[in-house]
């Protein structure tokens, strides 16, 4: 294309500029007053743009690993689950508290005939008390399977993270996709603004005619707005790249990553990747909450020591002492509560299985599907850079075949048209490629 332009800027200069009618001024007038504000209006829009940091492909893994608020949401909620494991664990835990009571009458309570106070007008009392469970099978499964919870809080974060980590290598790709569309739509529009000048310049010599100006400046318009749209496009994914990874502003692809996936892990998929890690923690989780249901039918023995100080000491209550008290509870009939309880937890049981099923077939999947389509697009890449390198040349000959007067302007436009597409070709077929590699990286667990 930078050839076909250089051969479309030589021939503007050696044109003869000498005007042939009104009507075709006119024409010329028009179409440089069309063209020319366009152009201008693309620069400023592109100029004030918010500017993007250049970052490199582990920068920006990185930073959505540390700053994505997916992330830190996944990591609050692990901390969560430990704060629930503590207040769970509490209730199979010895409890001490301290009480302290003071009374006064409005006067002593004294029996008929009697000086002595039966009930002194002022008493204080004051105890602590320990309360231990000494057999309780429910609260220490529970306890438990809280434990259990932080673990399936832990990998259910670590696969937040790969989703999150998933998400921004795609737009990172996707921005490295979206400048190399900008560039082929520059080139494209240097090329059509070049070839517009140079029929402008053989209408106005008066060797061309109106309606070869006019289709170059169509030409020229067209590529004007396919260049807008892929720079709106590199805006939008550097914006989408700056959210995942938690900037203040947006982010820009410096580097183009070089992904080397090992097809023979692949086998180890279903270990390696961490979706499968945290289901397979959630059925186990949940496996064991039902297995313990059990539990919820046996006794609880709780023993109670009390020491206490009493002022002023009755015959019923010395000044100090202590007690013990041993508490054996067993629930005989609560409504049904155990029995739906056990149905519950047998529910939950068989949709994690179900989960985790599934989980491993969509593991499966992912591999044998980027196992074919790296080797497909591969192809198709090759196939893709050769067409756009005969579409080209097809352009460049075109092009002195035209400047020799042994082709029209309609072919022209046609070979420009091809050469354009197939270098868009091109580039979404590179993109398909980093895409497909990734599908691997990240199917057989090698990424993240």
């Amino acid at each position: 294309m930078i050839a076909a332009a250089l051969i479309l800027a030589g021939s503007v200069a050696a044109s003869d500029p000498t005007p042939t009618s009104t009507s075709t001024s006119a024409a010329t007038s028009t179409a440089t007053s069309t063209a020319a504000p366009t152009s201008t209006a693309t620069e400023t829009a592109t100029s004030t743009a918010y500017p993007a940091e250049p970052v490199t492909f582990d920068d920006a893994v990185r930073r959505a690993g540390a700053r994505s608020p997916q992330a830190l949401i996944a990591a609050q909620e692990l901390r969560r689950a430990g704060a629930l494991l503590t207040q769970t664990r509490a209730a199979a835990l010895p409890f001490l508290g301290a009480n302290a009571s003071y009374t006064r009458l409005d006067a002593a309570r004294r029996t008929a005939g009697s000086t002595a106070p039966l009930v002194a007008r002022d008493s204080l009392n004051a105890n602590l008390s320990l309360q231990l469970p000494l057999l309780a099978p429910s609260r220490w499964s529970v306890w438990a399977h809280a434990a259990e919870q932080v673990e399936v809080a832990r990998a259910s974060e670590a696969d937040v993270r790969r989703q999150v980590v998933l998400a921004t290598a795609r737009a990172y790709l996707s921005a490295l996709a979206q400048k190399r569309v900008v560039e082929v739509s520059r080139s494209a529009r240097d090329i059509a603004r070049a070839r517009f000048d140079f029929a402008r310049a053989r209408r106005v010599g008066g060797i061309g005619n109106a309606v070869d100006e006019l289709r170059a400046e169509q030409q020229l318009a067209a590529s004007e707005v396919q260049l807008a749209n892929g720079e709106v496009g590199v805006v939008r994914a550097q914006e989408a790249l700056g959210v995942l990874t938690g900037s203040p502003g947006p982010l820009d692809a410096a580097q183009e990553p070089d992904f080397h996936a090992d097809p023979a892990q692949a086998r180890d998929a279903e270990a390696r990747r961490l979706d499968a890690r945290a289901a397979e923690a959630r059925r186990a989780a949940a496996e064991h909450v039902r297995r313990d249901s059990w539990l919820d039918w046996l006794p609880t023995l709780t023993a109670t020591a009390q020491p206490f100080y009493n002022d002023p000491a009755t015959v019923t209550a010395p000044r100090t002492g202590w007690q013990v008290q041993f508490l054996l509870s067993l629930p005989l009939f609560e409504g049904g509560l155990r029995v739906g309880q056990l149905r519950e937890r047998e529910a939950l049981e068989r949709e994690a299985q179900v989960s985790l099923e599934g989980t491993l077939l969509q593991v499966r999947s992912d591999v044998r599907v980027a196992l074919a389509e790296v080797a497909r697009q591969e192809a198709a890449l090759e196939s893709a850079r050769r067409a756009a390198d005969r579409a080209r040349s097809v352009l460049q000959l075109t092009t002195e075949a035209y400047r020799a007067g042994a082709s029209n302007d309609l072919d022209v436009t046609t070979a420009q048209q091809q050469s354009r597409d197939a270098d868009l070709q091109a580039v979404i077929a590179e993109d398909a490629v980093r895409q497909a590699r990734l599908d691997l990286l990240a199917g057989s667990g090698q990424f993240p």
